[in-house]
């Protein structure tokens, strides 16, 4: 019987981690909205600097999982990079 708790814990003595730490189960920070959080931040079309935090290296516009924001806010995101294309603010593809 103390052979068999001797096993389990050595098992438990090689892990860098508590017996309640699950890698798979790692709790994550919910990611705040930029434009919720920050009442000064405005979102304009004409606006590139900011346009092209939504948008990543190929042109394609970033979906709300990766940027964090809200529902509400995404989609006019995604409105305010389509008129800037529209415009030529930002362009449609990278090279």
């Amino acid at each position: 019987m103390a052979d068999k708790k001797n096993k389990k814990n050595n098992r438990n003595n090689n892990k860098n981690y508590d017996e309640d730490y699950n890698p798979r189960l790692r709790k994550q920070r919910k990611k705040v909205c930029p434009l919720c959080g920050d009442p000064n931040f405005v979102l304009d079309y004409k606006n590139f600097d900011i346009m092209k935090k939504f948008v990543n290296d190929k042109g394609k516009i970033l979906p709300r999982r990766t940027t964090g924001a809200c529902a509400k806010h995404q989609r006019d995101i995604t409105l305010a990079i389509k008129r800037a294309r529209q415009i030529a603010v930002l362009p449609y593809t990278q090279d």
